[in-house]
């Protein structure tokens, strides 16, 4: 055997699979941090979620804080009556973007790089608080939840406009099977998540709730959940 060429058996073998573990590390790095932030953009930038944004934030005023703000894609859909918005978001998706989408805003905007299962709010602090297409990546929804329930006021409310797991028991059988490969392509994405048992076990209140299906995503991805929540006090 050439004594240059490592038997199987060796170090040098040995450590082949941590040497490729770590150049898909990098890969991953790569895509979460660079080119899923631009695709995610493009792609929920698209007409009917526009339009979608636009209907869910007609009531917002005062106070209002958002879940996920992402790339800002909700910025321009705002109406004037707002006086503050702060957003929470752990990651720092496109901040060029987001303080261009800003820039034209009427009213101040805080943004704070902390996660939603640990608010940095007083109790009863917000009017609103809105979370679109956030639901489905955050580790711990019900405990992110129970905080919007102690940071919204008496009257406040929670306005949600979520993607989750399909009434079509058929579309929800491939949900469960196609989660683990969306969680790694959606950089934390679930398809599965029952968005409605998530709130109620927060111990929020649901008032409105609007199932459909969205005609511009496919099936797998495009089951919606929208409406209001309240604290039950």
């Amino acid at each position: 055997m050439d004594s240059n060429i490592a038997p199987w058996g060796s170090q040098d073998s040995a450590a082949l699979p941590y040497a490729v573990f770590a150049i898909l590390r990098a890969a991953m790095g790569l895509y979460h941090h660079h080119i899923f932030p631009h695709l995610m953009d493009w792609v929920m930038a698209g007409e009917e979620f526009r339009r979608l944004r636009t209907e869910l934030l007609i009531p917002v005023h005062g106070e209002v804080l958002e879940l996920g703000i992402g790339t800002g894609l909700n910025l321009p859909h705002y109406p004037k009556t707002i006086t503050w918005l702060h957003a929470v978001d752990p990651a720092n998706l496109l901040p060029k973007v987001v303080r261009e989408r800003a820039v034209s805003l009427s009213f101040p905007i805080r943004i704070q790089h902390v996660t939603a299962e640990s608010l940095p709010y007083d109790d009863q602090s917000f009017d609103f608080v809105v979370s679109t297409w956030t639901l489905c990546t955050i580790p711990e929804p019900v405990k992110a939840l129970r905080e919007v329930r102690r940071v919204l006021k008496p009257y406040g409310r929670f306005l949600f406009l979520e993607h989750g797991r399909s009434e079509d028991e058929k579309i929800a059988v491939w949900q469960d099977r196609l989660n683990p490969v969306q969680n790694i392509i959606g950089c934390g994405c679930n398809l599965n998540r029952k968005i409605d048992h998530i709130i109620t076990q927060a111990g929020l209140k649901i008032i409105t709730l609007d199932r459909f299906q969205m005609q511009s995503v496919p099936r797998l991805g495009g089951a919606m959940y929208r409406g209001t929540a309240a604290r039950p006090d």
